[in-house]
């Protein structure tokens, strides 16, 4: 048996995955060459208050799921920490200038050390759970 139990999906889902990867590439391009170097848009305050929201929702989880000490703490952590940077970057791009100094210490002082550490988490809490499963057929044996 494979990682995720069932053999089906794993036989779609990288090849799936792969071609996505490859067709954003031209998209990348595309989007580099076409879009304007500004934009103002009608929405951007609705965009910005979405999306700390989500940020809210992830660090939460992740505090929740630490609290419960649940296998869930690596999906929310691993969420927080991409939010966090996704934060991070979009606030050090589309600040104005001056309100750049204020941005970049953010990213630098809490946003991306913050998105550290809920990397840090996640990865623990993976390895934690890869020992728990690794030990149990050895205890299992044994009795």
């Amino acid at each position: 048996m494979d990682v995720t139990g069932e053999p089906e999906v794993s036989r779609w889902v990288a090849p799936v995955f792969i071609v996505c990867s490859v067709v954003l590439i031209p998209w990348i391009v595309y989007l580099g060459l076409s879009l304007p170097a500004r934009q103002v848009s009608h929405h951007y305050d609705a965009a910005w208050v979405g999306f700390d929201v989500f940020e809210l929702i992830a660090l939460a989880a992740t505090g929740y799921f630490a609290l419960r000490r649940s296998r869930y703490l690596a999906l929310a952590s691993a969420s927080a920490a991409t939010l966090l940077v996704c934060d991070a970057w979009f606030d050090v791009l589309t600040s104005p200038r001056h309100q750049m100094f204020e941005s970049i210490a953010l990213a630098v002082f809490i946003e991306l050390p913050l998105a550290g550490v809920c990397g840090w988490l996640s990865y623990h809490t993976e390895r934690l759970a890869e020992r728990a499963i690794s030990v149990v057929p050895e205890a299992l044996d044994q009795s």
